[in-house]
C-alpha cells in the first residue's frame, strides 16, 4: 500500500512540475504579455509566476530524487530519469536564486524607462535571454523525463 502511494506521489510530482514549467512559461506567460497593455504589469506577474514554478520544481525535484534513491540505491546514478530530474533542479535554484533575482535587479533600474541607461538594457536583454534558454532546456528535460517517468521507479 505504501509503495502504490510513493508511486501515485513520484508521477504527481514529475506530472506538476513540469505541467507547471509549460503551463506558466508557454501559455501563461505570453497570455500575459499579449494581454496587458502594462509590460512591466505583465513581467512583474510573469516573474511571479516564475518564481512559484520555481519553488515547485525544488520541492518536487527533492522528493523525486528521495523517491529514487529510496527505491534503487546506488542504482539510481545508473537511470537516465536520475539525471534528467537532477539537471532539472540545478536549472530551477539556478533561475530562483541566480536569474530571477539578477534580472530583477536590472528591471528595477531600467524604470522609469525614459533614465535607463542603454547599458543596463542591454544587461537585462543578456540576462533574460539567457534565462529564457535556462528554462527551455529545463522544459525539454522535464518532457524527457515524463517520457522516461516508469524507469524511475523500477
Amino acid at each position: 500500500m505504501m509503495r502504490r502511494i510513493a508511486d501515485a506521489f513520484y508521477t504527481l510530482a514529475l506530472t506538476a512540475w513540469v505541467g507547471a514549467l509549460w503551463a506558466i512559461g508557454y501559455i501563461a506567460a505570453p497570455l500575459l504579455f499579449s494581454g496587458l497593455s502594462d509590460r512591466a504589469m505583465a513581467g512583474s506577474l510573469a516573474g511571479s509566476m516564475f518564481s512559484v514554478v520555481g519553488w515547485v520544481g525544488l520541492g518536487c525535484g527533492a522528493y523525486l530524487l528521495l523517491f529514487m534513491f529510496a527505491r534503487l540505491g546506488g542504482a539510481a546514478m545508473k537511470r537516465l530519469v536520475f539525471w534528467l530530474v537532477l539537471l532539472m533542479l540545478l536549472l530551477a535554484a539556478v533561475q530562483l536564486f541566480g536569474l530571477q533575482p539578477l534580472i530583477a535587479q536590472l528591471r528595477s533600474e531600467s524604470v522609469p524607462r525614459e533614465l535607463a541607461e542603454a547599458a543596463t538594457k542591454s544587461r537585462f536583454a543578456t540576462w533574460h535571454g539567457v534565462a529564457s534558454v535556462a528554462y527551455l532546456l529545463q522544459s525539454l528535460l522535464g518532457l524527457f523525463a515524463v517520457l522516461g517517468a516508469a524507469r524511475g521507479q523500477k
